[in-house]
């Protein structure tokens, strides 16, 4: 059984789009995100820094432009029984690729959701992460530092959010209290924390209007948070809203993953960091990311080889 992960916001580069950049199945997937961004996408990445591509609205439509442009070249190889889940902002392109939404309405929506997010949350949010410490060390810096875990991933690796400088003040500190690594991530929003709790009801509400009739889910869709399974897309809208102010369990996700019987993971990216999670907590589970294939053909090839 194959799983599907589509990645959250982290450093993205010019490369991004390189292994579907010319393929026609992918094109729908870059006019509508060129619709959210005023260009093609592809032209962006190369064109634009390091802050520019950082910005969360950017970031947020960027991200999800990649995975479901190489879904569109791969959609035809897989079955009902493939299972999909996503990253944080991953499970907007999660929703499409299961076939809850079009490549179009995933792009609006995350438009939506990132400006929703940008209004509520004002500027100088960011997202750390701290590794190796437990939770009642960590607990005790968060207090201090007003800071609020974002995301619970395995093997102690926590995400936090706040004020920048109460993050960072949070990763120095906890780098003297015995945590293994900490520092910056490049996020610049304090995503899944109460500071983003004024953009829930509205993000639901478009959501909502977005889902006139039920649709049901043609692929296995784990929720992002914790890994229940999701049929259709009115019986979920409002706790995919919900989530952009309270913290995220993909390690319980991953869990629910190994529970399906999935025993090959396609990191649809951006990176590699989802495939390395799984990996390390399920080392009998074959896990590659879509960016360590040279070609589409070497993609595909995986893909139907079982």
């Amino acid at each position: 059984m194959l799983a599907l992960l589509c990645g959250g916001q982290g450093t993205l580069s010019d490369k991004i789009f390189d292994l579907v950049a010319g393929q026609p199945a992918a094109e729908p997937v870059f006019a509508a995100a060129a619709a959210r961004l005023g260009e093609d996408p592809r032209e962006f990445v190369r064109t634009r820094n390091a802050d520019v591509l950082s910005a969360n609205r950017v970031s947020q439509i960027l991200t999800v432009t990649s995975a479901l442009a190489i879904h569109a070249r791969i959609a035809d190889l897989l079955t009902e029984e493939t299972v999909v889940t996503g990253y944080s902002v991953g499970e907007m392109a999660a929703w499409s690729v299961a076939g809850l939404w079009t490549a179009a309405d995933a792009l609006r929506l995350t438009d939506v959701r990132a400006r929703l997010m940008d209004r509520a949350a004002g500027p100088g949010g960011r997202l750390g992460y701290v590794r190796g410490l437990d939770q009642t060390t960590l607990g005790q810096l968060l207090a201090k530092h007003r800071c609020e875990i974002a995301i619970r991933n395995p093997d102690l690796l926590y995400v936090v959010g706040g004020t920048e400088q109460d993050v960072i003040a949070l990763c120095d500190e906890a780098t003297t209290q015995g945590a293994a690594r900490a520092g910056l991530l490049a996020v610049r929003i304090a995503s899944h924390t109460s500071r983003l709790e004024a953009a829930c009801k509205p993000l639901q509400q478009a959501f909502a209007a977005s889902t006139h009739v039920p649709v049901a889910a043609q692929r296995i869709l784990l929720a992002g948070d914790g890994g229940e399974r999701i049929f259709c897309a009115s019986d979920a809208t409002a706790t995919l809203a919900g989530q952009l102010a309270r913290p995220i369990d993909w390690a319980a996700t991953l869990d629910a993953l190994a529970e399906q019987g999935v025993d090959r993971v396609l990191d649809l990216g951006p990176g590699h960091a989802l495939a390395e999670m799984m990996q390390g907590g399920f080392p009998s589970i074959r896990c590659y990311a879509a960016d360590g294939f040279r070609t589409i053909g070497g993609l595909r090839d995986w893909i139907a080889s079982e």
